[in-house]
């Protein structure tokens, strides 16, 4: 089951970003560290009812992000649609031990039908140069690479940014 967040919830969600930027760094991927996700983030996304978790009985599986909110990063991309009434996808994430179940394939099912039911005109998010499977996962579900930003405090590598016009 796919609701909102629960403030109490965010030990449980850390504790299933840090093993997932663990089972990254296993192959190679510095993607996330200590500064990022950060717990601040996951407080602001819950204040705005924003993150969203996959729970199975009281298992915490992954979560996602769903802002209306830009990032300042993402000003120069050249979007394929205007600045306005667009979705961002943040954080997704799902535990290492279910990864590869079809999980991460059920919230962007999720984040796309709200995005949809709620007459946004494109979902946004973007990806680490470094992690070719999210790029070809978000390429299957016909999202378009247009440019790079970077996060200085995440990575010298760039992040490319993607868009999927609804």
């Amino acid at each position: 089951m796919i609701r909102c967040a629960k403030i109490l919830e965010i030990p449980e969600i850390l504790g299933l970003t840090k093993a997932c930027a663990k089972q990254m760094e296993k192959i190679g991927i510095f993607q996330w560290n200590e500064e990022y996700p950060s717990k601040e983030a996951f407080e602001e996304d819950i204040s705005r009812k924003e993150l969203f978790v996959l729970k199975s009985v009281n298992i915490l599986i992954g979560c996602i992000t769903i802002t209306t909110f830009m990032d300042e990063e993402y000003i120069p991309i050249k979007w394929l649609t205007p600045n306005e009434n667009n979705i961002y996808i943040h954080r997704l994430a799902v535990g290492p031990e279910y990864q590869g179940e079809g999980y991460a394939r059920m919230l962007m099912n999720f984040a796309e039908n709200y995005a949809r039911d709620n007459k946004y005109i494109s979902i946004r998010l973007d990806t680490f140069s470094q992690n070719k499977r999210n790029q070809k996962f978000y390429e299957q579900r016909g999202y378009q690479k247009l440019g790079n930003i970077y996060f200085p405090k995440q990575s010298d590598y760039p992040f490319y940014c993607y868009e999927l016009v609804l």
